[in-house]
């Protein structure tokens, strides 16, 4: 599979909840994220290539706002080895701009430095 990302891959500190706003169902919890796209750890598998409607709790501190509500594309998902579940990457879909800053802003402040 031929790596498209744009934007290099932040691992954060945090491990947000994630569920289909529709049926509140926990889809995963966010391991990283850019405003293109992020990865979610999760204990069942995720199909490939189906959107889902998602509903993210922020971090108190992130932007004065308590969620993002964003639409994503599941691309791949493969059983991680070093957790007891999977791991699945998504595109994130019409991302408007006001909701792209607070994601960046969440990566400024939650991204583990690199040394």
């Amino acid at each position: 599979m031929q790596e498209r990302r744009t934007a290099k891959r932040k691992l954060l500190m945090f491990y947000s909840r994630v569920v289909d706003r529709h049926t509140g169902e926990l889809i995963g919890h966010l391991a990283d994220l850019t405003p293109e796209g992020a990865m979610l750890l999760s204990a069942h598998p995720v199909p490939p290539d189906t959107v889902f409607n998602l509903h993210m709790e922020l971090p108190d501190d992130a932007s004065g706002r308590l969620h993002l509500k964003f639409d994503a594309k599941s691309r791949w998902c493969q059983r991680d080895p070093n957790l007891d579940g999977y791991a699945a990457g998504f595109q994130l879909l019409g991302v408007p701009r006001s909701d792209a800053k607070v994601i960046e802003r969440l990566v400024e402040m939650y991204a583990f430095q690199e040394h």
